[in-house]
Protein backbone atom coordinates (compact mmCIF):
# COMPACT_ATOMS: atom_id res chain seq x y z
CA UNK A 1 0.00 0.00 0.00
CA UNK A 2 2.81 2.42 0.78
CA UNK A 3 4.43 3.93 -2.27
CA UNK A 4 8.21 3.91 -2.64
CA UNK A 5 8.20 7.64 -1.85
CA UNK A 6 6.72 7.02 1.58
CA UNK A 7 9.23 4.20 2.11
CA UNK A 8 12.06 6.57 1.23
CA UNK A 9 10.70 9.04 3.79
CA UNK A 10 10.72 6.39 6.52
CA UNK A 11 14.30 5.45 5.63
CA UNK A 12 15.31 9.13 5.59
CA UNK A 13 13.87 9.57 9.09
CA UNK A 14 15.70 6.48 10.32
CA UNK A 15 19.06 7.54 8.86
CA UNK A 16 18.63 11.04 10.28
CA UNK A 17 18.05 9.51 13.73
CA UNK A 18 21.11 7.31 13.33
CA UNK A 19 23.32 10.22 12.26
CA UNK A 20 22.11 12.22 15.25
CA UNK A 21 23.67 9.60 17.54
CA UNK A 22 20.46 7.69 18.01
CA UNK A 23 20.77 3.88 17.68
CA UNK A 24 24.05 2.32 18.82
CA UNK A 25 24.47 0.24 15.68
CA UNK A 26 23.11 -0.28 12.18
CA UNK A 27 21.34 -3.40 13.41
CA UNK A 28 19.53 -1.65 16.23
CA UNK A 29 18.69 1.22 13.90
CA UNK A 30 17.23 -1.20 11.39
CA UNK A 31 15.08 -2.78 14.12
CA UNK A 32 13.75 0.66 15.01
CA UNK A 33 13.05 1.36 11.35
CA UNK A 34 11.05 -1.86 10.99
CA UNK A 35 9.24 -1.12 14.25
CA UNK A 36 8.31 2.31 12.93
CA UNK A 37 6.74 0.65 9.89
CA UNK A 38 4.77 -1.70 12.13
CA UNK A 39 3.64 1.23 14.31
CA UNK A 40 2.58 3.04 11.15
CA UNK A 41 0.37 0.10 10.22
CA UNK A 42 -1.02 0.00 13.75
CA UNK A 43 -2.00 3.66 13.43
CA UNK A 44 -3.71 2.87 10.11
CA UNK A 45 -5.77 0.10 11.76
CA UNK A 46 -6.57 2.45 14.64
CA UNK A 47 -7.79 5.10 12.19
CA UNK A 48 -10.11 2.55 10.58
CA UNK A 49 -11.37 1.46 13.99
CA UNK A 50 -12.13 5.09 14.83
CA UNK A 51 -14.80 5.19 12.12
CA UNK A 52 -16.49 2.17 13.68
CA UNK A 53 -16.16 3.60 17.19
CA UNK A 54 -17.91 6.84 16.19
CA UNK A 55 -20.75 4.78 14.70
CA UNK A 56 -20.93 2.66 17.87
CA UNK A 57 -21.05 5.84 19.95
CA UNK A 58 -23.98 7.07 17.86
CA UNK A 59 -25.72 3.75 18.46
CA UNK A 60 -25.23 4.08 22.23
CA UNK A 61 -26.63 7.61 22.14
CA UNK A 62 -29.73 6.40 20.34
CA UNK A 63 -30.32 3.70 22.94
CA UNK A 64 -29.76 6.17 25.80
CA UNK A 65 -32.20 8.68 24.29
CA UNK A 66 -34.93 6.04 24.15
CA UNK A 67 -34.60 5.65 27.92
CA UNK A 68 -35.20 9.32 28.72
CA UNK A 69 -37.92 10.08 31.23
CA UNK A 70 -39.75 12.09 28.56
CA UNK A 71 -38.40 10.94 25.19
CA UNK A 72 -39.31 12.91 22.09
CA UNK A 73 -40.68 11.46 18.89
CA UNK A 74 -37.19 11.63 17.35
CA UNK A 75 -35.80 9.83 20.41
CA UNK A 76 -38.28 6.99 20.01
CA UNK A 77 -38.04 6.82 16.22
CA UNK A 78 -34.51 7.97 15.40
CA UNK A 79 -32.93 8.30 11.99
CA UNK A 80 -30.64 5.24 11.85
CA UNK A 81 -29.06 5.92 8.49
CA UNK A 82 -25.61 6.63 9.95
CA UNK A 83 -25.47 3.69 12.36
CA UNK A 84 -26.60 1.41 9.51
CA UNK A 85 -24.01 2.76 7.08
CA UNK A 86 -23.21 -0.16 4.79
CA UNK A 87 -19.51 0.57 4.43
CA UNK A 88 -18.92 0.90 8.18
CA UNK A 89 -20.89 -2.31 8.80
CA UNK A 90 -18.83 -4.05 6.13
CA UNK A 91 -15.57 -2.89 7.71
CA UNK A 92 -16.70 -3.84 11.23
CA UNK A 93 -17.40 -7.40 10.03
CA UNK A 94 -14.15 -7.78 8.11
CA UNK A 95 -12.19 -10.67 9.61
CA UNK A 96 -8.78 -9.33 8.63
CA UNK A 97 -9.59 -5.98 10.27
CA UNK A 98 -10.87 -7.71 13.44
CA UNK A 99 -7.75 -9.89 13.60
CA UNK A 100 -5.38 -6.95 13.26
CA UNK A 101 -7.35 -4.75 15.64
CA UNK A 102 -7.13 -7.51 18.25
CA UNK A 103 -3.43 -8.11 17.58
CA UNK A 104 -2.70 -4.44 18.29
CA UNK A 105 -5.09 -4.48 21.28
CA UNK A 106 -6.85 -1.39 19.98
CA UNK A 107 -9.60 0.01 22.19
CA UNK A 108 -11.24 3.40 22.65
CA UNK A 109 -12.73 2.56 26.06
CA UNK A 110 -10.82 5.33 27.86
CA UNK A 111 -11.37 7.96 25.18
CA UNK A 112 -15.13 8.47 25.14
CA UNK A 113 -14.85 12.22 25.64
CA UNK A 114 -12.80 12.61 22.48
CA UNK A 115 -15.16 10.31 20.57
CA UNK A 116 -18.08 12.44 21.79
CA UNK A 117 -16.40 15.61 20.48
CA UNK A 118 -15.72 14.03 17.10
CA UNK A 119 -19.30 12.76 16.92
CA UNK A 120 -20.67 16.23 17.74
CA UNK A 121 -18.47 17.74 15.04
CA UNK A 122 -19.85 15.16 12.66
CA UNK A 123 -23.46 15.94 13.53
CA UNK A 124 -22.88 19.66 13.03
CA UNK A 125 -21.38 19.19 9.55
CA UNK A 126 -23.33 19.98 6.39
CA UNK A 127 -22.27 16.61 4.96
CA UNK A 128 -23.99 14.79 7.83
CA UNK A 129 -27.16 16.87 7.54
CA UNK A 130 -27.41 16.22 3.81
CA UNK A 131 -26.63 12.52 4.22
CA UNK A 132 -29.22 11.94 6.93
CA UNK A 133 -31.90 13.80 4.94
CA UNK A 134 -31.25 12.05 1.61
CA UNK A 135 -34.22 10.16 0.20
CA UNK A 136 -32.27 7.35 -1.46
CA UNK A 137 -29.73 4.98 0.02
CA UNK A 138 -27.02 2.84 -1.54
CA UNK A 139 -23.63 1.36 -0.77
CA UNK A 140 -22.01 3.93 -3.06
CA UNK A 141 -23.58 6.87 -1.21
CA UNK A 142 -22.71 5.36 2.17
CA UNK A 143 -19.09 4.89 1.19
CA UNK A 144 -18.82 8.38 -0.30
CA UNK A 145 -20.20 9.82 2.95
CA UNK A 146 -17.62 7.96 5.05
CA UNK A 147 -14.82 9.18 2.79
CA UNK A 148 -16.13 12.74 3.06
CA UNK A 149 -16.39 12.80 6.85
CA UNK A 150 -12.98 11.18 7.15
CA UNK A 151 -11.48 13.98 5.05
CA UNK A 152 -13.45 16.80 6.71
CA UNK A 153 -13.61 15.66 10.34
CA UNK A 154 -10.92 13.06 11.13
CA UNK A 155 -8.17 14.36 8.86
CA UNK A 156 -8.67 17.95 10.07
CA UNK A 157 -8.79 17.13 13.78
CA UNK A 158 -5.91 18.72 15.70
CA UNK A 159 -7.30 17.05 18.82
CA UNK A 160 -6.93 13.61 17.27
CA UNK A 161 -3.46 14.35 15.89
CA UNK A 162 -2.28 15.50 19.33
CA UNK A 163 -3.86 12.40 20.88
CA UNK A 164 -1.78 10.15 18.63
CA UNK A 165 1.42 12.11 19.15
CA UNK A 166 1.09 11.78 22.92
CA UNK A 167 0.73 8.00 22.72
CA UNK A 168 3.69 7.08 20.55
CA UNK A 169 6.87 8.80 19.44
CA UNK A 170 6.52 6.84 16.21
CA UNK A 171 3.21 8.51 15.40
CA UNK A 172 4.37 12.11 15.46
CA UNK A 173 5.21 12.01 11.75
CA UNK A 174 2.76 9.33 10.62
CA UNK A 175 -0.63 11.02 10.87
CA UNK A 176 -0.56 12.37 7.31
CA UNK A 177 0.60 9.07 5.84
CA UNK A 178 -2.22 7.13 7.51
CA UNK A 179 -4.77 9.59 6.12
CA UNK A 180 -3.61 8.62 2.64
CA UNK A 181 -3.70 4.92 3.55
CA UNK A 182 -7.26 5.05 4.95
CA UNK A 183 -8.56 7.06 2.00
CA UNK A 184 -7.01 4.57 -0.38
CA UNK A 185 -8.61 1.69 1.55
CA UNK A 186 -12.07 3.26 1.53
CA UNK A 187 -11.90 3.88 -2.21
CA UNK A 188 -10.74 0.33 -2.81
CA UNK A 189 -13.66 -1.38 -1.04
CA UNK A 190 -16.52 -2.71 -3.16
CA UNK A 191 -20.09 -3.68 -2.34
CA UNK A 192 -19.40 -7.32 -3.19
CA UNK A 193 -16.44 -7.61 -0.80
CA UNK A 194 -17.25 -10.15 1.88
CA UNK A 195 -15.93 -10.60 5.42
CA UNK A 196 -12.94 -12.58 4.12
CA UNK A 197 -11.64 -9.80 1.85
CA UNK A 198 -8.16 -8.93 3.19
CA UNK A 199 -7.15 -5.39 4.03
CA UNK A 200 -4.27 -3.97 1.99
CA UNK A 201 -0.86 -4.93 3.38
CA UNK A 202 1.55 -2.15 4.32
CA UNK A 203 3.99 -3.31 1.63
CA UNK A 204 2.37 -4.23 -1.65
CA UNK A 205 4.20 -7.56 -1.97
CA UNK A 206 4.32 -8.32 1.76
CA UNK A 207 2.41 -11.59 1.45
CA UNK A 208 4.31 -12.88 -1.56
CA UNK A 209 5.81 -16.34 -1.11
CA UNK A 210 9.25 -15.26 -2.26
CA UNK A 211 9.44 -12.38 0.21
CA UNK A 212 8.85 -8.67 0.03
CA UNK A 213 10.78 -6.68 -2.52
CA UNK A 214 9.70 -3.48 -0.77
CA UNK A 215 11.01 -4.71 2.57
CA UNK A 216 14.36 -5.53 0.95
CA UNK A 217 14.34 -2.06 -0.60
CA UNK A 218 13.88 -0.45 2.83
CA UNK A 219 16.55 -2.52 4.57
CA UNK A 220 19.15 -2.18 1.82
CA UNK A 221 18.62 1.54 1.33
CA UNK A 222 19.03 2.12 5.05
CA UNK A 223 22.07 -0.12 5.52
CA UNK A 224 23.98 0.72 2.38
CA UNK A 225 23.51 4.47 2.72
CA UNK A 226 25.09 4.33 6.19
CA UNK A 227 27.87 1.95 5.10
CA UNK A 228 28.80 4.18 2.15
CA UNK A 229 28.44 7.40 4.16
CA UNK A 230 32.13 8.26 4.60
CA UNK A 231 32.96 7.39 1.00
CA UNK A 232 30.08 9.55 -0.23
CA UNK A 233 31.26 12.48 1.90
CA UNK A 234 34.43 12.65 -0.17
CA UNK A 235 32.58 12.34 -3.48
CA UNK A 236 30.10 15.06 -2.56
CA UNK A 237 32.87 17.38 -1.32
CA UNK A 238 34.63 16.97 -4.64
CA UNK A 239 31.51 17.90 -6.63
CA UNK A 240 30.24 20.68 -4.36
CA UNK A 241 32.70 23.33 -5.45
CA UNK A 242 32.75 26.46 -3.30
CA UNK A 243 30.99 24.55 -0.52
CA UNK A 244 32.67 23.23 2.60
CA UNK A 245 31.26 19.81 3.45
CA UNK A 246 30.28 20.86 6.99
CA UNK A 247 28.33 23.83 5.62
CA UNK A 248 26.01 21.67 3.52
CA UNK A 249 22.70 21.08 5.28
CA UNK A 250 22.56 17.67 6.94
CA UNK A 251 19.28 16.84 5.20
CA UNK A 252 20.82 17.67 1.82
CA UNK A 253 23.72 15.35 2.59
CA UNK A 254 21.38 12.52 3.55
CA UNK A 255 19.24 12.95 0.45
CA UNK A 256 22.34 12.97 -1.77
CA UNK A 257 23.72 9.84 -0.09
CA UNK A 258 20.44 7.97 -0.42
CA UNK A 259 20.21 8.90 -4.09
CA UNK A 260 23.81 7.78 -4.68
CA UNK A 261 23.05 4.48 -2.99
CA UNK A 262 20.13 3.93 -5.34
CA UNK A 263 22.30 4.80 -8.33
CA UNK A 264 24.96 2.27 -7.38
CA UNK A 265 23.23 -0.51 -5.46
CA UNK A 266 19.71 -0.68 -6.91
CA UNK A 267 19.99 -1.89 -10.51
CA UNK A 268 16.21 -2.15 -11.01
CA UNK A 269 15.44 1.46 -10.02
CA UNK A 270 15.60 3.79 -13.05
CA UNK A 271 18.04 6.68 -12.84
CA UNK A 272 15.34 9.20 -13.70
CA UNK A 273 13.06 7.88 -10.95
CA UNK A 274 15.78 8.25 -8.32
CA UNK A 275 16.66 11.74 -9.53
CA UNK A 276 13.06 12.94 -9.50
CA UNK A 277 12.24 11.33 -6.15
CA UNK A 278 15.06 13.01 -4.24
CA UNK A 279 14.44 16.39 -5.82
CA UNK A 280 10.81 16.08 -4.65
CA UNK A 281 11.89 15.02 -1.15
CA UNK A 282 14.20 18.02 -0.99
CA UNK A 283 11.22 20.31 -1.56
CA UNK A 284 9.47 18.86 1.49
CA UNK A 285 12.34 18.18 3.88
CA UNK A 286 15.07 20.72 3.20
CA UNK A 287 15.66 24.37 2.31
CA UNK A 288 14.03 26.26 -0.58
CA UNK A 289 17.27 26.15 -2.59
CA UNK A 290 18.07 22.52 -1.83
CA UNK A 291 16.29 21.08 -4.86
CA UNK A 292 18.56 23.04 -7.21
CA UNK A 293 21.68 22.11 -5.26
CA UNK A 294 20.76 18.41 -5.12
CA UNK A 295 19.76 18.35 -8.79
CA UNK A 296 23.07 19.91 -9.78
CA UNK A 297 25.19 17.50 -7.73
CA UNK A 298 23.27 14.42 -8.84
CA UNK A 299 23.51 15.42 -12.51
CA UNK A 300 27.31 15.54 -12.18
CA UNK A 301 27.40 12.23 -10.31
CA UNK A 302 25.33 10.46 -12.97
CA UNK A 303 27.89 11.44 -15.58
CA UNK A 304 30.82 10.28 -13.42
CA UNK A 305 29.18 7.03 -12.31
CA UNK A 306 28.39 6.15 -15.93
CA UNK A 307 31.97 6.85 -16.96
CA UNK A 308 33.34 4.79 -14.06
CA UNK A 309 31.04 1.87 -14.75
CA UNK A 310 29.41 2.18 -11.32
CA UNK A 311 25.99 3.00 -12.74
CA UNK A 312 24.69 -0.35 -13.89
CA UNK A 313 20.97 -0.72 -14.45
CA UNK A 314 19.14 -3.81 -15.68
CA UNK A 315 16.29 -3.50 -18.13
CA UNK A 316 15.47 -1.18 -20.99
CA UNK A 317 15.07 2.51 -20.21
CA UNK A 318 16.51 2.34 -16.71
CA UNK A 319 19.60 4.38 -17.54
CA UNK A 320 17.66 7.39 -18.85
Amino acid sequence: MLSRRFLRIKVLQAIYAYMQEGPESINSGEKQLLKSLDKLYELYIRQLSLLIEISDFAQRRIEENKLKFLPTESDLNPNTRFINNQFISQLAANRDFIKKRDQYKITWADDEEMIRKLYNQLRESTAYTAYMAASETSYKLDKEFVEKIFEEIVAQSELLESYYEERSIYWSDDFEITLYMVQKTIRGFRADHDEYTPLPALLKDENAGEGSEDLDFVKNLYRKTIIHSDEFNGIIAEKAQNWEIDRIALMDMLLLKMAMTEFIDFPSVPVKVTLNEYIELAKSFSTPKSKLFINGILDKLIVDFKADGRLVKTGRGLME
